[in-house]
């Protein structure tokens, strides 16, 4: 199942070029990935005091420039895969505005579980496992 988040430019994430500067792409696939995690591990309060995680991976491919507008773009969030300690996820920057669905940008990111005290690598708990799988989208 595919989360979707939406997010609002700021008139700060604007370069000289005129549309969002490539770094604040990062920004926003961290806002989704957040809520997204959040939700599906039914967090209660802070998301990593709870499942302490690191992201040690993410690729991005810029497919078109995002411009400053309202509406919100759309970033859509989902499992590729779970492992032992680790999990990937998929997401996509896109616009939905006009009916359609123009893709922005795509990345991938790999997060290892951690231990919230000592920070060495940890097995993915049964909970987190579970929420991970019932997420999981094949493409």
């Amino acid at each position: 199942m595919t989360f979707t988040h939406p997010v609002l430019v700021r008139w700060s994430d604007i370069d000289s070029y005129d549309h969002v500067n490539n770094v604040r792409y990062f920004d926003y696939l961290q806002e989704a990935r957040i809520a997204f995690l959040s939700e599906i591990m039914r967090t209660t309060g802070d998301f990593f005091a709870e499942h302490p995680v690191v992201l040690v991976s993410q690729t991005v491919d810029y497919l078109r420039p995002i411009l400053l507008r309202h509406p919100p773009y759309d970033v859509d969030v989902w499992v590729e895969s779970v492992g032992t300690s680790s999990y990937t996820l998929g997401s996509r920057i896109v616009d939905r505005s006009g009916g359609g669905e123009d893709v922005y940008a795509k990345a991938v990111s790999v997060l290892v579980t951690v231990d919230g005290e000592t920070h060495a690598k940890r097995l993915i708990a049964t909970t987190e496992r579970d929420a991970l799988l019932e997420h999981v989208v094949t493409t």
